[in-house]
């Protein structure tokens, strides 16, 4: 069985980009909830501080929908390979 490429990097893109985007609004909302998640993602992503403003939450959810699409697809393709492979 193989994946379809596209409907996996969409799905991790959102999946991904969703889980920044409620983590970044709701440390808006309560200041401190899911600081450690937004430190790891601001060591990562350059321009994206974990200062509580609204547009660092917007940069945070591009990077990570981003992030998502990219190993979204990595994943699908190397799943791919390896199913052609070892189901022979």
């Amino acid at each position: 069985m193989k994946l379809n490429l596209k409907a996996i990097a969409l799905t991790c893109a959102i999946m991904w980009g969703g889980l920044v985007f409620l983590a970044g609004i709701s440390n808006l909302l309560l200041p401190g909830y899911a600081n450690a998640l937004l430190q790891i993602a601001a060591s990562i992503y350059p321009g994206f501080d974990v200062s509580g403003t609204v547009g660092d939450v917007v940069v945070g959810t591009l990077y990570a929908l981003l992030d998502g699409a990219i190993g979204g697809l990595v994943f699908g393709f190397l799943y791919n390979i390896f199913s052609a492979k070892f189901s022979k």
